[in-house]
């Protein structure tokens, strides 16, 4: 008996101490994180929306990216120097370093390779233009712009005084003098058709916009919320995507019902911007309705997303597009 106590004594000591090694393995192996937790944590900093600048010879651009995963995987979409938002087919962060390609000027094709870092909480990189010249780049996120505060409405404002361009100004993307300008006719704002934008002298951050318009024959043009975000106007994009129609913001959200184009007949916009959220009525009838707008629109003057900005109207797409009775009802600070 006593043989046999001693026995099953060294038993039981070795299988606890095998319990022992077992349990401490596992804990080991448990604690250690894998490489898919690995790749999370080195993605994770990155994830969001953010205002880009890029600094190329002839001018700063304002852009715009949004990283995500899905399922695990890196998502990009970027709003370029033109044109609306396009999903990257590529993208990675490897070893703290994020790649992408951005899109082409006016479609979803990619073009520029873009590397960059994340930096005290900044993005700061590199690229090479089309044209082989270097440019860099810096992103900083893009401001929530939320609000729980009911608006307390100011006096309404006239833009145009349905005279002249005081309080507005002429602006071309690249500084020059424009060859083409704005012509008021007939009492309205009537577009030049390739020429340069109209910039309003003063800025706004939430507001009430009334404005409207008519179109003449394959006219496109649209109204910029604080320079940054449009609301397109057209006659000629039926083919496009639904938010590159008449109404929609631009590359985002799309109208919804969308009305018929219409050439020759005056239309009316009123628009409520607050924060990000923005709604539209066309001609009375509600065609967004209280949603998010994510990041700014190709062609926006600047992405500084936490500033208010300035109405501007697009004047350097084709045809003829005439404006009036532009009034604007701010937020009252």
């Amino acid at each position: 008996m006593k043989v046999q106590r001693m026995l099953w004594s060294a038993i039981s000591l070795i299988a606890v101490s095998c319990v022992c090694t077992f349990t401490q393995g596992c804990k080991q192996k448990s604690s250690a994180p894998s490489t898919a937790q690995n790749t999370q944590n080195s993605v994770a900093p990155f994830l969001g929306r953010w205002d880009l600048t890029l600094k190329t010879p002839q001018r700063v651009f304002p852009s715009w990216l949004e990283l995500s995963q899905v399922n695990g995987e890196l998502k990009a979409t970027m709003v370029g120097r033109w044109g609306g938002a396009c999903p990257l087919p590529k993208v990675d962060v490897s070893g703290g370093v994020l790649t992408f390609a951005s899109p082409k000027e006016g479609d979803c094709d990619t073009n520029v390779a873009f590397k960059g870092k994340l930096e005290h909480g900044t993005l700061t990189g590199s690229a090479t233009g089309p044209d082989g010249t270097a440019w860099t780049w810096t992103g900083v996120k893009a401001p929530s712009l939320a609000t729980n505060a009911t608006p307390q409405w100011g006096k309404p404002i006239s833009l145009f005084n349905g005279r002249n361009l005081d309080g507005w100004q002429e602006y071309t993307v690249n500084g020059s003098a424009p060859t083409k300008h704005w012509k008021v006719e007939h009492g309205t704002l009537v577009s030049p058709g390739h020429g340069p934008e109209l910039v309003s002298a003063k800025e706004f951050e939430n507001f009430k916009l009334h404005v409207e318009f008519k179109l003449g024959p394959t006219s496109n043009s649209g109204v910029y919320l604080r320079g940054r975000y449009e609301v397109q106007i057209e006659n000629e994009s039926a083919g496009e995507p639904p938010s590159h129609h008449t109404g929609g913001v631009y590359g985002f959200l799309a109208p919804n019902p969308e009305l018929p184009r219409t050439t020759g007949k005056w239309q009316s916009f009123d628009v409520t911007l607050i924060g990000r959220k923005v709604t539209v009525v066309q001609d009375g009838t509600m065609i967004i309705d209280n949603q998010e707008i994510p990041g700014i629109t190709g062609g926006a003057l600047n992405s500084n997303e936490g500033e208010p900005g300035p109405i501007y109207l697009q004047g350097s797409e084709k045809g003829h597009v005439a404006f009036r009775n532009i009034v604007i009802t701010p937020v009252e600070e």
